[in-house]
């Protein structure tokens, strides 16, 4: 055993050992063979720093909120919580909480241009008063949102009947009393008044039974509210938004630039990175995704449709034009191909929890890299190498330009990605690990589950690096059905703190936890 003893395997083995996951809940679940609109289809998912809030936008502009309901009662003395036997497999659960019109389609005059009202990326802010806030985009415009509880008030013990009120406020008869109204002195009025009548005066002691109207709250809804507007500040399609750990400011990057702005700021931004030729029939490579540092305020990254990442300093220069560090993996001179450029554009990235490594996700593989290592990924992994003999027809069908979004989980030992026919891969990337599971988007996410062998990966702050693993040759799925590039699982996010995944697959939302 090479001098390991059986106790440590048996400690690595349990450390490696793959996540069971399990369905747990499904949100706009269409029926066998129903059309799907257009609009309605997911094109953003983010959760909250807290993991108790839930964020999806779709491509008619909307934004949908969910809350988690299933958070612990924190209630009670300390004796009662230490007893309490809370079940180890409770799951989150979510449910609908509001939604809102985020963007509405636009048409540039000047440029003849369609703007699609389309969401395109939502991110969390900081919270305040119990208030949410968030970032949304479309292709050109960013708008800051705040959600709050608005308590709904009505007024309440009118003097007049609201049946007999008009429009106007006039009451269509006079005020009158069947019976002998009492006053204040106990006495009795032996006649009728006709309040509204000319002449009319107040009987002695007044009259009892008037009384002021009273403003009551009866019920809370949730508003949505457009704070800010961040517009006129890109000339290419915005891909990515990205919160700075400032509190305070937020980046936004197209194809050519990334732009700085302060969040309390909407009439101007400062232009940070700008890779705009001179000439533009130099243009070589565009900015494909962008992301603040997790804790470090000053430095951002990065990818490019060449298949590197950039690492840059804010506090190098007003306008970043040098990186402080290139992160990028080159392709053997005898293994290029037409497609090598394509497939090694880089569609996001993201940073671990700690800061310590980033994620990209390219066509064909997930690899991550150690900030501290700019020679190569520290693990690269094959998310869906059975289609490599095929990227002629993903070519044709324009499915070699998907867009698939990755996410590492909040303690940093998976990550995941999505893949065609409603599939997605959880990779394990922890010491020892060779978890590398694919699993399909519906009420049983087991169904299609691949374990494929793979060599052990080191651990992240290992400067030498590991082999490719997950590489499946098939050319179908695991029941033998051909892959369908129709069906495709590009956003899904990670629970920051606990073993849950939400995926979207057209218009639907699917929730997993292990």
């Amino acid at each position: 055993m090479n001098g390991i003893g059986g106790e440590e395997v048996m400690a690595r083995a349990g450390a490696a050992r793959p996540l069971e996951w399990k369905f747990a809940q499904v949100f706009g679940e269409r029926a066998f063979g129903e059309e799907v609109q257009e609009v309605d289809i997911i094109s953003a998912i983010e959760f909250d720093k807290t993991g108790d809030h839930l964020a999806t936008g779709d491509r008619g502009g909307r934004v949908v909120l969910f809350n988690r309901t299933d958070t612990r009662d924190h209630g009670g003395n300390r004796r009662d919580l230490e007893t309490a036997d809370y079940s180890p497999s409770r799951h989150p659960e979510f449910h609908y909480k509001t939604e809102f019109q985020s963007h509405e389609p636009e048409f540039d005059y000047l440029k003849s241009l369609e703007i699609e009202e389309k969401i395109n990326k939502i991110r969390w802010c900081q919270t305040a008063n119990s208030a949410l806030f968030l970032l949304s985009t479309n292709d050109k415009t960013i708008k800051f949102w705040k959600v709050q509880e608005k308590k709904v008030k009505k007024v309440c013990d009118m003097n007049v009947d609201p049946s007999k009120a008009l429009g106007n406020g006039i009451v269509c008869s006079s005020i009158s009393t069947s019976s002998k109204p009492c006053i204040a002195n106990g006495g009795c009025v032996n006649r009728t008044f006709n309040y509204l009548s000319t002449g009319f005066s107040f009987p002695p002691g007044g009259i009892p039974f008037l009384h002021l109207p009273r403003v009551m709250s009866h019920e809370t809804s949730l508003v949505a509210r457009c704070r800010r507007i961040y517009a006129h500040a890109h000339d290419y399609h915005i891909n990515s938004i990205s919160n700075n750990s400032d509190g305070e400011t937020f980046i936004s990057a197209d194809d050519l630039r990334i732009n700085l702005w302060n969040l309390e700021i909407s009439s101007q931004s400062f232009n940070i990175v700008d890779v705009k030729p001179a000439n533009m029939e130099d243009l070589t490579e565009v900015i494909t995704s962008a992301e603040f540092h997790p804790t470090h305020c000053n430095m951002l990254a990065y990818s490019s449709s060449k298949g590197s990442i950039r690492l840059i300093d804010l506090r190098q220069s007003a306008l970043c034009d040098t990186h402080c560090k290139l992160f990028e993996e080159l392709e053997a001179p005898t293994s290029r191909s037409f497609f090598t450029e394509i497939i090694a554009s880089i569609s996001d990235i993201k940073f671990s929890k700690d800061g310590r490594h980033i994620l990209s996700r390219d066509y064909m593989t997930l690899k991550l890299w150690d900030i501290n290592m700019e020679s190569g990924p520290v693990a690269t992994f094959q998310v869906h190498e059975h289609l490599r003999p095929k990227l002629c027809d993903l070519y044709e069908n324009d499915s070699i330009f998907d867009k698939f979004e990755c996410c590492l989980s909040g303690d940093g030992l998976r990550v995941a990605t999505g893949s065609y026919s409603n599939l997605f891969r959880v990779f394990g990337c922890s010491e020892g690990s060779t978890e590398a599971t694919t699993l399909e988007a519906n009420k049983n996410p087991m169904r299609r589950q691949v374990q494929t062998p793979s060599r052990p990966s080191r651990p992240l702050g290992s400067l030498s690096r590991v082999g490719r693993r997950g590489t499946d040759s098939s050319g179908a799925d695991t029941n033998g059905n051909a892959f369908d590039f129709m069906t495709k699982l590009l956003h899904l996010a990670w629970h920051p703190t606990e073993n849950s995944l939400a995926c979207a697959t057209s218009n639907s939302l699917y929730m997993y936890y292990a």
